[in-house]
């Protein structure tokens, strides 16, 4: 059966486009076909075009990908897709997210546009795509004109002329090398005597170690994970995920590192582990960077999603004299608050997420993970000449007691966001009935104000869920959110309550 305009919009995913690209997991047919791969690609050269006012033959597009076991048969679709149309095609092979971004900036390739094939942390027979111009990445409508454009185009057929090959990581790597270079004084090896362990979690961020942080003087010994394997044998590669975490934490400990470094499969996120095993994501990854940053951009905003402390937000505001945003999830949402505050003389230097999505305005606004580790080493180094430590930094950060997050689903009801916004409406009439603090303003959700802690509740970007996330200052009190909570969702059948704790 022909692909219809139905089939290409299921594969819409905010601003990327995902699906399932490898048959044989039960339940989950592929619908990232070759053809849909295929047509996808003409569908940017025209979207392209039109945004450049070139011809399709006048466009150069890059195209990589990370270790996924479906990435090669994926990109020379796309390849094929794009010479059909009569561009001209950049074979990056592997590379990472924030890499193929700057194959639009990057003078040795000078780009139009350019497509990462990925779906990042999600299983092994996902895969998907991410475009980039030199002006950041997709939109969402963005990817509903791609989607739409795609229905109208053909399947192509042939060779891939055209194409030419291009070592993308290997000019980034350098990139970023120098970086950190130019920041320590211009030394060749300027990371000598620094023990730096590096976990890819086998996805694409294996060359941080090898073409980064050897080059640079750093022993790189304890690193894991390195090679690519799409299978992603040893645990998830996603900071967030605890095992993965537990995985970087033993071998900075076992190998007495000075620092630890995980990413995500296509390095646009990342966290780390100080030599003592502490972690450093989530708040404390916005904290370190934040703190890193205030020197250069006093009295700067630092713009975050709405599920960060309130620890961190007094650190922010209170210890670096820094302004506070909380916006909505969703790192697009987040860049582009950034961006917009920027524009209008507002001076906001970082953008990030708790996932680790972090995009600092001078890289160009760029979700990178491999630049973030780029600003940690320089700060490490720095410390270190000093007699100092990176911790610190965020030695006066006040952590939570207690933390959790809950996914109330919504069952048996058509509109979820109806039903969704008819229970934060009641939620917040029924907390300010009884006397519970609004934080305000609320750019996502609502979030109580207790005298132990908080709850946020809020909409899914995607799922038929309310994720409702809790912090509490002393041990037991987030139980006692939770039943405050509870009790204010009353009445409303249609949430599950079987994941709460009380």
């Amino acid at each position: 059966m022909p692909l219809t305009l139905d089939d290409f919009m299921k594969l819409a995913n905010g601003s990327d486009i995902r699906g399932v690209a490898v048959p044989g997991v039960p339940g989950e047919p592929v619908t990232l076909t070759p053809e849909a791969a295929n047509r996808i690609a003409a569908g940017f050269v025209r979207l392209l075009a039109e945004k450049t006012g070139k011809k399709p033959e006048e466009l150069q597009i890059a195209v990589g990908h990370d270790s996924r076991i479906s990435a090669l048969a994926i990109k020379d679709c796309v390849l094929t897709g794009l010479t059909h149309m009569g561009a001209h095609g950049i074979d990056c092979v592997l590379a990472s997210t924030p890499a193929m971004f700057m194959a639009t900036i990057f003078e040795d390739t000078a780009a139009d546009g350019s497509i990462m094939i990925t779906a990042s942390h999600l299983p092994y027979n996902r895969n998907g795509l991410k475009f980039f111009t030199a002006s950041g990445g997709a939109e969402k409508a963005d990817i509903q004109k791609i989607l739409t454009y795609a229905s109208e185009a053909a399947e192509a057929h042939g060779t891939l002329d055209h194409v030419l090959k291009f070592d993308l990581i290997g000019r980034y790597s350098q990139h970023l090398a120098d970086k950190i270079r130019e920041a320590l004084g211009g030394v060749e090896k300027p990371l000598a005597g620094m023990h730096i362990v590096v976990d890819a979690g086998n996805g694409a961020g294996g060359f941080f170690a090898g073409r980064i942080l050897t080059p640079l003087g750093a022993d790189t010994s304890g690193s894991q994970f390195l090679d690519p394997d799409g299978y992603f044998p040893n645990h998830v590669p996603n900071p967030e995920d605890p095992a993965a975490m537990r995985a970087i934490k033993e071998a900075v400990i076992e190998n007495n590192a000075d620092l630890g470094l995980i990413f995500d499969t296509d390095v646009d996120r990342m966290s780390a582990v100080l030599a003592d095993g502490t972690d450093v994501s989530r708040n404390a990854l916005i904290a370190m960077m934040s703190a890193i940053l205030a020197p250069d951009y006093p009295g700067s905003t630092i713009i975050t999603d709405s599920v960060t402390s309130d620890g961190l937000h007094d650190f922010l505001e209170n210890e670096l004299h820094l302004k506070h945003l909380r916006y909505m999830r969703g790192y697009k949402n987040v860049i582009n608050e950034c961006i917009r505050r920027n524009e209008a003389g507002e001076v906001s230097p970082l953008a990030i997420e708790t996932s680790g999505h972090g995009a600092l305005s001078e890289n160009y606004y760029l979700d990178d993970g491999a630049y973030l580790a780029v600003k940690l080493i320089i700060a490490a180094a720095k410390a270190r000449a000093e007699g100092r430590t990176l911790a610190d930094l965020i030695s006066k950060l006040r952590h939570p007691a207690e933390a959790r997050e809950i996914r109330i689903k919504v069952l048996g009801t058509e509109n979820v966001r109806a039903y969704g916004q008819e229970v934060l409406t009641a939620f917040e009439e029924r907390a300010r009935a009884k006397g519970i603090s609004i934080a305000s303003p609320s750019y996502e959700g609502v979030r109580i104000i207790m005298n132990d802690g908080w709850a946020l509740l809020r909409m899914s970007l995607h799922d038929p869920n309310m994720p409702l996330n809790i912090e509490a200052d002393t041990a037991g009190g987030a139980d006692v959110i939770e039943r405050t909570v509870k009790e204010l969702l009353t009445g409303f059948d249609a949430l599950d309550f079987s994941g709460f704790h009380v």
